[in-house]
């Protein structure tokens, strides 16, 4: 029997601004603003309001809402800190991006019970972040797809158990959409076929599913059944780091898009000297005013972690798109094919 959890963390909405809906994001200059929302409250999304929307939208939807700026820097310094506690009470752990993580505890507990005691003992030692406001909602289950789907239920500090032999009739009423992998486009594909509910999608025919998905089809059938054999595994290594920035108007000032790119891979390179982290390969990203997106990249003959190597080849890279008759909406760079430095220490 495996025993797994799923910690999603969040803030509480009820000290910000007393049930206000809040946004945070790009500031959005009366609905003239440029980006996108990155995160927002209970209430903001009442309004339709969503993360990743444009934030020019997200004022159109809900003016009145409390626009709050990102502060990235902080929520990765929490974040590490709270991942640290969580990792300790794992057997096995893996994080999903800055505010999720599975913890395997198979080899912590013997039942339900006792997973049920570990939780509170995290959920206890987070409450050191009170200054942050911070809550922990968390799913327990069989394997990593449910405890996930269970950590969606009682937001945003509950604890929702999800036992072996409950897992087929927890999912079959919820919308096929809670699955993971199934997004928009699965979605509307698997309605027309009459599939809504994951119950619907286990009692769908098999082969069905396989003509029309191929291989996912297989896979979705078996996760509406509950079956999910991925194992928590550790994912410790960095694969990228990347800054962008949207201009206040489209451009086709290319001085100014190369000042932006420098700036840009100044705060790249100071992020990966902070992780002490070298690159070889550098990428720029350019969307015109359209929305159109390029990318491209070059992968450098040595190792480095210098500032000029990084900004000089980024210029070089975004030179092609630099056309008079094109605006530039945004503009990007990312290093990828990371080393860290203590190993690039060995590798001279």
């Amino acid at each position: 029997m495996t025993w797994t959890i799923f910690s999603r963390l969040s803030r509480r909405e009820s000290v910000l601004n007393l049930g206000k809906p809040v946004i945070v994001g790009a500031d959005p200059k009366e609905g003239r603003g440029r980006g996108v929302v990155s995160t927002c409250n209970y209430e903001a999304r009442k309004f339709g309001v969503r993360s990743g929307i444009p934030i020019s939208r997200a004022w159109k939807l809900c003016p009145e809402a409390v626009y709050l700026p990102v502060n990235y820097q902080l929520y990765v310094k929490i974040s590490n800190e709270i991942m640290g506690i969580l990792r300790k009470h794992a057997g096995k752990f893996e994080r999903w991006g800055i505010d999720e993580a599975f913890l395997d505890v198979t080899s912590k507990v013997k039942d339900y019970r006792e997973a049920e005691a570990l939780t509170d003992r995290i959920k206890s030692e987070i409450e050191i972040f009170k200054k942050e406001r911070l809550t922990c909602a968390v799913g327990i289950g069989p394997n990593k797809l449910v405890t996930k789907i269970a950590s969606d239920f009682q937001k945003p500090d509950g604890l929702t158990i999800v036992k072996e032999g409950d897992v087929e009739r927890f999912l079959s009423p919820l919308p096929v959409r809670k699955l993971l992998w199934v997004g928009r486009k699965t979605e509307q594909k698997l309605k027309r076929m009459g599939v809504k509910t994951i119950g619907d999608l286990a009692r769908h025919n098999l082969t069905v599913l396989a003509e029309r998905f191929g291989v996912m089809g297989a896979q979705l059938h078996l996760m509406a059944h509950g079956i999910d054999r991925s194992a928590v595994e550790e994912r410790t290594e960095v694969k990228s780091m990347s800054r962008a920035l949207t201009f206040e108007e489209d451009t086709s000032d290319f001085d100014l898009v190369l000042e932006t790119l420098d700036k840009l891979s100044e705060r790249v390179h100071k992020d990966a000297v902070a992780q002490n982290l070298h690159f070889k390969t550098i990428t720029v990203k350019v969307r015109y005013e359209n929305f159109e997106t390029h990318t491209h990249g070059k992968t450098l003959p040595v190792i480095t972690n210098r500032l000029k190597d990084l900004q000089k080849t980024a210029r070089e890279l975004v030179h092609d798109y630099l056309k008079p008759e094109r605006k530039i909406r945004l503009v990007g760079v990312r290093v990828s094919n990371l080393i860290s430095g203590e190993k690039q220490k060995t590798l001279n």
